[in-house]
């Protein structure tokens, strides 16, 4: 008997995954918000009390951290990530507002991919299948190769807990034999929903790319300017702890130092009182070599202690230092540091003021990290607002550590181990994901009390505009469907309405209409918005999309005046009233564009005679 190809076999592994979960997604159709929750509130029990083994597991299995922060993080993403959803609405009527006559219904995206890294990696598998089934989804999870075992069991702790609480386990899954290939399969097939990719650059293209809607997470360089108006001491603890979480394995950490020149060297001795090393020029020399590979980060040195970083780079330094600190003159490609790198590496950058450190923060950004995260320590609120206004990062964390700051676990933003950039980092958000990113919301709404009168308002304003009648299948007065002339011009009901309208058209003279030229004698655009009334009005002039008030009285429907009944039903009126453009001006354009074509300017029509200039239409 043949043995199955392994990579087949990974392709038939996420058929079968996917179609389970899709009917686990279907066996909780009627499961109500109170359901779904106990199965989350299992979850989140669940993962805290698995919260060391698996960290154990994690750090065993992939290198990478420290098992004191990894328990840390298996908390946050059960009790912290549930504690932050547990009186949110995701299950049927979500919100219901009378008054406006609006119902919001949540409804499940339904199979979810979840691509989970190996940087934290049961952490984000608890997280992710939190925040799906609060929204009654499934999710598959996609491991990293490097850590397949400690996210299958933290995938198996939640399937315990569900089971427990009455759902279905197959609500949460993990690969066991994951490729690129069956992580390609599991984001494009037909059942997959949702896509929720954590990882680097290409794989968050990969996720984009393969035609399902994807929520993508960027790489983050995380740029931290400290202002000579900042409390240089506490900044500097705040980062050593910030560069201490798991060993700056979440994509949030610090990665550059931007210090203001007048409290660098302070600033400086403060981090080395708490166990950093400044690197001279020749251990910084080593570092470039080893961190940086090609211009890419050294994945071995992902999450690994200052001191192994430093042995393997070639120079020794004591094995409870916290953080290795290197120079470097710039930002690119010539300055190996600059990069992002995923452990207790820090580059050091000197500036001049503020402005200066807003120009070297963008340059690092700009180089991996646009959209993500970013520091500022400063006391100077003017500084501040600046920092809040022009940097391009979708979270700025204010005189405190990044790495515990932006997933929310330090702050009061949304608790998250997935961190939106936005469109500038090519992500469809900038928000920190969770559950409400993973359901649909329907809306259910009701006719709006005086939309007919609104309509009736706006279609006789129209009538003035095209001098017609009131089109077929409108169910106004003179509708020709309803057995009226067909050619009626524009019906009594209604003329009380247009009347102003054409009385002005009437008796509006040509300097009225003159339109203001710019140096050159073209016509110059109004400033007047299209919809708004112009000065002197009557409240029939006023905007089609103004509500009307509720003491609004109905149209009058007077006889028309003999200026009305005068205007022929086929000629416009004298005024194109509401545009934002007068008749005179609109005139003016189409008379430069083929005899008043309306297909536009002549050059380059198929109907123009390019010998003669004529206009053949």
């Amino acid at each position: 008997m043949s043995v199955l190809d392994p990579d087949l076999r990974a392709l038939q592994e996420v058929r079968d995954a996917v179609e389970r979960a899709s009917a686990a997604t279907r066996a909780l159709a009627d499961f109500d918000q109170e359901a779904t929750d106990r199965l989350c509130a299992a979850m989140a029990e669940a993962g805290a009390r698995a919260a060391l083994e698996l960290a154990r597991l994690a750090v065993e299995e992939t290198g990478i951290g420290r098992v004191h922060y990894k328990v840390l993080k298996n908390l946050f993403a059960s009790e912290g990530v549930w504690d932050s959803i547990r009186d949110e609405k995701t299950v049927g009527i979500i919100s219901r507002d009378s008054a406006r006559g609006l119902v919001e219904i949540a409804t499940p995206s339904g199979v979810i991919a979840g691509i989970v890294p190996t940087t934290n990696p049961t952490s984000t598998a608890i997280g992710k299948s939190m925040i799906a089934v609060k929204g009654r989804n499934a999710i598959v999870l996609s491991p990293h190769p490097r850590s397949k075992r400690c996210i299958g069991e933290s995938a198996e702790v939640m399937r315990r807990a569900i089971e427990r609480a009455g759902g279905p386990p197959d609500l949460v899954q993990s690969l066991s034999n994951p490729t690129i290939e069956s992580t390609g399969a599991l984001m494009k097939h037909r059942k997959t929903a949702l896509i929720l990719a954590t990882g680097g650059s290409a794989l968050v293209r990969a996720a984009y790319s393969s035609g399902k809607p994807a929520y993508g997470v960027g790489p983050g360089n995380v740029p931290v300017y400290v202002d000579r108006t900042a409390r240089v001491v506490e900044a500097a603890h705040g980062v050593v702890a910030s560069q201490s979480f798991d060993n700056a394995t979440f994509c949030c950490s610090e990665q550059a130092l931007v210090l203001d020149r007048p409290i660098a060297d302070e600033f400086l001795k403060a981090m080395q009182s708490r166990g950093a090393h400044l690197c001279n020029a020749e251990e910084t020399r080593k570092l470039e070599v080893y961190c940086n590979q090609g211009g890419l980060m050294n994945p071995d040195i992902v999450g690994k202690d200052p001191w192994w970083i430093a042995e393997r780079a070639g120079f020794t330094v004591d094995k409870n230092t916290t953080v290795l600190l290197a120079y470097q003159e710039g930002v690119g490609r010539e300055f190996p540091l600059s990069i992002e790198i995923l452990c207790p590496v820090l580059s050091v950058h000197v500036v001049d003021g503020w402005q200066a450190g807003c120009d070297v923060s963008f340059s690092i950004l700009r180089f991996g990290g646009l959209g993500h995260t970013i520091g500022v320590w400063a006391e100077d609120t003017a500084v501040l607002d600046q920092w809040f206004l022009q940097k391009p990062a979708s979270r700025i964390i204010v005189n405190g550590p990044t790495s515990p700051g932006a997933v929310g676990y330090s702050t009061n933003l949304t608790p998250s181990l997935s961190l939106g950039c936005g469109p500038q980092a090519g992500n469809i958000t900038s928000d920190n994901i969770t559950a409400r990113h993973l359901i649909n919301i329907k809306r259910a709404a009701q006719p709006l009390t005086d939309w007919r009168e609104t309509y009736e308002r706006d279609m006789a304003r129209v009538s003035a505009m095209t001098g017609e009648g009131v089109p077929r299948g409108s169910g106004l007065p003179g509708d020709p469907a309803l057995g009226g002339p067909k050619t009626s011009g524009v019906p009594a009901s209604t003329r009380a309405v247009i009347q102003p309208f054409a009385e002005r058209a009437a008796t509006t003279g040509s300097s009225t209409n003159a339109s203001p030229r710019s140096a050159g004698g073209a016509p110059m655009i109004r400033s007047t918005p299209r919809f708004t009334s112009e000065p002197g009005a009557t409240p029939a002039q006023a905007t089609a999309y103004r509500r009307p008030s509720s003491t609004s009285t109905t149209t009058s429907t007077s006889a028309p005046s003999p200026a009305a009944s005068a205007a022929p039903a086929s000629r416009m009126p004298a005024r194109d009233v509401g545009s934002a453009l007068s008749s005179a001006e609109i005139q003016e354009m189409m008379s430069q564009a083929g005899a008043g074509c309306p297909l536009g300017p002549c050059k380059g029509c198929p109907h123009q005679d390019v010998r003669t200039g004529a206009c053949t239409a």
